[in-house]
C-alpha cells in the first residue's frame, strides 16, 4: 500500500481557539464560563415564538434565496434607516446579503477583495480569526496595536503602516476585546489617511447597539466619504441573544456587495430559511426599535452590576465604552504570565475567562483578562464570589 500523501497545512501555527480550550476547561472543571462571549439567557420571547412557527410552515424548509430572504433584506433596510438617519437608506436588493453569522461575512469579504501579497491593516489586539482569514486568502496581516488602557488608535502610527500595498483596512467597533469605540474623529481619520487610495474597509459592528453613557453609536456608513468603499458587518445572534443561530448580514454598495455574494454562493449559498422568516417577523413589528435601542441600557446596567460586584477585590479595571466584556488587570494577584494565571482562575477559583494575548498574532503579554459579563445577575454574583474568595 503506497504512503499517504504528506499533508501541508496553509496555518500551521494554528490550533483550537482560546475561546474552545477555555470553555473545555470550564466544563472540565465546572469553572463559570465567563470566557466565551455567549449569553446565558434566551432570545426574546416573540423572535423563539415565531421560529417555531415556521418551521411549522410548509415551504419554509427549503433553500432561502441566496442573498437572503426578501421580506427580511426590506426589513434590515428600514431600521438601518430609521436608526441611521444621516445615511441613505441601503438598497435591499443590492446591497444587503444575509450570511452564516458575521463570521461568514468576514470570511467572504476577504476572499472577494484580498489577492495574493495584498495587506491587510488589522488593529491588535483582534478577534482570533481576522489574522487567518487574511492568510488563507495569501493575504498579508500589517498590525497597528492599540494602546491600553483606552484601545484608541494612533494615527500616527496607522500611517506608517498603510502603504500602495494596502487593499483592506479592519475595524471592529465596539471592539472586542476591550469595549473601546470608533468616534467620529477616528472615522474622519480613517477617510483622511485613504483618500486618494484604493483600499476598502471591512467594519465588523456586531457589538453595534451595545454603546454605553449616552456615547453616539457610529458607523462606517454613516461616513460619506467611507461609506463608498466599506463592508459593514452585523450580528443578528449577538443583538437578540442568539449566537447559536449564526445569522447576521453585510451591507456594502452594490458593486461590492457583487464580490461578497459571488463567493457567498459558493461558501454557504443560503442562510437557515425558518430562522430568516422569525428575524424578518420580529423586525417588521419592532417599528420603534425598542429592542435594538433598549440594549445599551441593559448590558450597561450588567457593566456596572459586575464591575461594582468586583471592586475592593483587587482587581484594576478598565473602561468599558461598549460591548459585553470587561478586561481587568491582574497583577496585584500574580507575575504569571495571562495564559497560566486564567487556567489558575478555572483550576483553582472556578471562573473561566480568555488571556488577552490570544488576541496579539505575537503573544503580546500585558497582564490582562477578559470577562464576559453577557450573563444572568446569579451567574455574575457567584463569579464574583468565587473570585473574592482567598
Amino acid at each position: 500500500m503506497p504512503p499517504l500523501p504528506v499533508l501541508q497545512s496553509k496555518l500551521p501555527d494554528v490550533g483550537v481557539s482560546i475561546f474552545t480550550q477555555m470553555t473545555l476547561l470550564a466544563q472540565e472543571t465546572g469553572a463559570i464560563n465567563l470566557a466565551q462571549g455567549f449569553p446565558d439567557y434566551d432570545p426574546p420571547r416573540e423572535l423563539m415564538e415565531a421560529l417555531a412557527r415556521h418551521a411549522r410552515t410548509p415551504g419554509h424548509h427549503q433553500y432561502a434565496p441566496m442573498p437572503g430572504l426578501p421580506r427580511l433584506r426590506d426589513a434590515i433596510a428600514a431600521q438601518v434607516a430609521r436608526l441611521q438617519a444621516d445615511a441613505p437608506e441601503p438598497d435591499p436588493a443590492t446591497e444587503i446579503t444575509v450570511t452564516a453569522g458575521a463570521t461568514e461575512a468576514l470570511y467572504a469579504v476577504l476572499a472577494a477583495v484580498v489577492r495574493p501579497g495584498d495587506e491587510v491593516l488589522v488593529f491588535e489586539p483582534a478577534y482570533d480569526l481576522y489574522g487567518p482569514a487574511i492568510r488563507l486568502q495569501g493575504g498579508v496581516p500589517r498590525y497597528v496595536r492599540l494602546p491600553a488602557p483606552h484601545f484608541r488608535p494612533d494615527w500616527e502610527a496607522v500611517r506608517r503602516v498603510v502603504s500602495p500595498r494596502t487593499r483592506l483596512v479592519m475595524v471592529n467597533t465596539p471592539h472586542n476585546p476591550s469595549g473601546a469605540i470608533f468616534t467620529a474623529e477616528d472615522w474622519h481619520e480613517l477617510a483622511r489617511l485613504l483618500a486618494g487610495t484604493d483600499a476598502l474597509v471591512l467594519s465588523d459592528e456586531v457589538y453595534e447597539h451595545l454603546v454605553f453613557d449616552g456615547a453616539p453609536r457610529m458607523s462606517a456608513r454613516q461616513h460619506p466619504e467611507l461609506r463608498e468603499r466599506s463592508f459593514v458587518l452585523s450580528s443578528f445572534g449577538k443583538t437578540y441573544h442568539a449566537t447559536g443561530w449564526k445569522v447576521g448580514y453585510c451591507i456594502a454598495p452594490p458593486a461590492l456587495t457583487a464580490e461578497v455574494r459571488r463567493v457567498h454562493q459558493f461558501v454557504t449559498f443560503a442562510v437557515n430559511t425558518p430562522t430568516q422568516h422569525a428575524l424578518a417577523d420580529v423586525l417588521a413589528a419592532d417599528t420603534t426599535d425598542a429592542h435594538a435601542r433598549g440594549l445599551a441600557h441593559f448590558y450597561q446596567q450588567k457593566r456596572d452590576e459586575f464591575r461594582a460586584l468586583l471592586v475592593g477585590a483587587g482587581w484594576d479595571l478598565l473602561p468599558v465604552p461598549g460591548g459585553y466584556f470587561q478586561l481587568a488587570r491582574y497583577g496585584a494577584f500574580s507575575s504569571d504570565n495571562d495564559l497560566a494565571f486564567a487556567q489558575h482562575l478555572a483550576r483553582d477559583k472556578g471562573v473561566a475567562v480568555v488571556p488577552v494575548s490570544t488576541f496579539y498574532h505575537d503573544g503580546f503579554d500585558d497582564g490582562l483578562i477578559r470577562f464576559c459579563f453577557a450573563k444572568e445577575r446569579n451567574t455574575l454574583d457567584a463569579a464574583a464570589t468565587r473570585l473574592q474568595r482567598d
